[in-house]
C-alpha cells in the first residue's frame, strides 16, 4: 500500500506470553521509530483490553509487536483479519504453521530443507513410554535438544546429555506444556538469517558464551553472546544460506521480515526454526543484519509497515 493511505498507526505489544517483556521492549523502539517517520502512534496492550476492542475507525494499520504465544501463532492475527485493519508480518495460517514446531519441520522436509531428525512426545500418551526406542528408530543419540511444540524465544529449550536429564526434563515441562520435540543436537557454528518483504537480507553468525543461544542469550547483556556481521562464511555459503532462508519464508507463506535459525554444521546448513515476529530490541538480530546493509532502525520498521495489508 502506498504509505499516504497509513496516516495512524497502532502498535499491538506487550500481551500475555512468556516473553512479554520482550515485547514491550520491542513494541515501545517501533513507536519511536514510527514518530520519527511521522506516523501518528497509538498502542494496545491485549494483557488489558481483548483484541476485539480495537477501534478501527481510530487506525489506519496495525503494527505487531507482540512476541509468542497469542502473538504470533495466528491468534492475534485472527482478530487483525476479523477487524478488517491491514496489518504487518505474517498471517494467519503462516504464524500458526511456522509457531508450530511440528508441522514447520513436515513442510520443510518436503520442500527438502535439511533439518535436524526428531521425534515427537506427547503427554499421557504411549509414545511417552516408548522414548527410547523411538529414539533409537530416528537414530537419534546424545546430546539432543527437548523444547515445546509451541514456544518462542528458546523459552523452554535445554540440551539433554543423558536419559536421567532427559526424563526430569521432560516431567519438569509437562507441567506446562503438552507436546514436546525430542531433537538431535547439531554443533557448528550458529547463523541467523533475515528475510524482508520475500527478499533475503542477510545473515549474522552468533557465539554465545553460554551452551546455545537461549532466552538469557538473546535478551540479557550480561549474556555477551559474540555477533559477527557478516556470518563468517564463504561467499558460496553465504549466498547458500540466504537462498534457504528465503526458501523456508515462502514455503510457509509468510510475510514482512522473519528470521530463521540455522546451525552450519560439516558443510550442511541445518534449519531449526523460523521466527516470524523477531524481535526489534537493542541487541536484536534483524535490525542489526539491516543496519549493516544501510537500512537505519526507522527505515526497517516503515519497511514492515507498508507490506502490511489483511488476507495475509
Amino acid at each position: 500500500m502506498n504509505k499516504k493511505k497509513f496516516k495512524k498507526a497502532l502498535v499491538v505489544l506487550g500481551g500475555t506470553s512468556g516473553e512479554r517483556e520482550i515485547s514491550l521492549e520491542s513494541g515501545r523502539a517501533c513507536v519511536k521509530a514510527l514518530v520519527k517517520k511521522k506516523y501518528i502512534v497509538s498502542t494496545f496492550d491485549p494483557k488489558f483490553k481483548s483484541l476485539k476492542l480495537i477501534n478501527k475507525n481510530k487506525t489506519d494499520v496495525i503494527f505487531n509487536a507482540l512476541h509468542g504465544k497469542d502473538g504470533e501463532d495466528g491468534i492475534a492475527q485472527s482478530y487483525f483479519e476479523y477487524l478488517g485493519i491491514p496489518y504487518t508480518h505474517s498471517g494467519v495460517v503462516s504464524s500458526y504453521n511456522a509457531m508450530n514446531k511440528i508441522i514447520s519441520k513436515k513442510i520443510f522436509i518436503k520442500k527438502k530443507i535439511l533439518t535436524p531428525k526428531y521425534i515427537v512426545v506427547k503427554k499421557n500418551l504411549d509414545q511417552y513410554v516408548n522414548i527410547k526406542k523411538n529414539l533409537k528408530k530416528k537414530k537419534i543419540n546424545f546430546p539432543l535438544v527437548i523444547k515445546p511444540v509451541n514456544e518462542g524465544s528458546s523459552l523452554g529449550v535445554k540440551i539433554i546429555k543423558n536419559y536421567k536429564t532427559l526424563n526430569y526434563s521432560i516431567k519438569n515441562l509437562f507441567k506446562k506444556y503438552d507436546q514436546l520435540i525430542l531433537e538431535q543436537f547439531v554443533g557448528g557454528q550458529e547463523i541467523q538469517a533475515a528475510v524482508l518483504n520475500d527478499k533475503a537480507l542477510g545473515a549474522i553468525e552468533l557465539i554465545p558464551k553460554r551452551s546455545f543461544y537461549d532466552y538469557k542469550a538473546k535478551y540479557k547483556k550480561s549474556a555477551k553472546t559474540k555477533h559477527i556481521m557478516p556470518a563468517n562464511l564463504s561467499k558460496r555459503q553465504y549466498k547458500e544460506v540466504l537462498v534457504l532462508a528465503k526458501k523456508a519464508h515462502l514455503a510457509l507463506n509468510c510475510k514482512g521480515v522473519t528470521r530463521t535459525d540455522f546451525k552450519f554444521f560439516k558443510n550442511k546448513f541445518y534449519l531449526l526454526e523460523i521466527n516470524t515476529q523477531p524481535g526489534m530490541t537493542g541487541l536484536s538480530l534483524v535490525p542489526e543484519i539491516a543496519s549493516y546493509y544501510g537500512i537505519s532502525f526507522p527505515d526497517l520498521i516503515e519497511k514492515i509497515l507498508l507490506d502490511a495489508s489483511i488476507n495475509r
